[in-house]
């Protein structure tokens, strides 16, 4: 386990978590602005047209990162119906997901297993307003339950469904062994949402 991330875990200065969430927002959205650039660019320009710089702290630019999410989803959802806008949200999003993933694996030094998994993924919920517990499965995987999320309460379940995706690439960017797929979101009705990990055998 490197310092950095020992260190992390233990104390991540603001101006650090602003960052991570303000690189989250800047890729997810991009990405979203994509697939809308192609299927619907009307929407997308109407969407850019109505949104406004946002001010204040991290409550403010979550809610703000939210509300682009759930525009951007509902105009692909328009466009292509729910079951294809959910796909394809899905597929652009998860390799974001990596890329964020990879990246916060080289700047906290992560060495593979699933202690530093878990402290890295805790560092990036920290700045997303998540808290999580991992739990060990019988078969050797783990399950993570979220019990409290700051998106929960903005995102629509069309949303969740697809930026889930970017949080399963994540967890590969950490650890390029590790797989992670959502069993159940707190959008749909639960009180907490359900991941479980696995070690992919090799």
């Amino acid at each position: 386990m490197s310092l950095r991330l020992v260190l992390a875990s233990w104390w991540t200065p603001k101006r650090v978590l602003a960052e991570m969430l303000g690189r989250v927002e800047k890729m997810t959205v991009a990405a979203l602005d994509g697939l809308l650039e192609k299927h619907s660019p009307d929407a997308l320009a109407a969407i850019r047209g109505a949104e406004r710089a946002t001010e204040g702290g991290f409550l403010a630019r979550r809610a703000a990162m939210a509300s682009a999410h759930n525009a951007r989803v509902s105009a692909l959802v328009e466009a292509l119906g729910r079951e294809k806008a959910i796909s394809q949200g899905r597929e652009a999003l998860f390799p974001v997901g990596v890329m964020l993933g990879k990246e916060a694996r080289d700047r906290l030094g992560l060495v593979d297993g699933p202690r530093d998994l878990q402290r890295a993924a805790r560092i990036l919920y920290r700045a997303l307003g998540i808290d999580f517990t991992l739990e060990k499965l019988a078969d050797g995987g783990m399950m993570m339950r979220v019990h409290r999320c700051a998106l929960a309460g903005y995102y629509t379940a069309g949303s969740c469904a697809v930026l889930s995706a970017a949080d399963e690439g994540v967890v590969r960017g950490l650890n390029p062994v590790f797989t992670m797929r959502f069993e159940q979101r707190m959008t749909d009705g639960p009180r907490e949402c359900l991941a479980r990990i696995w070690e992919e055998k090799r």
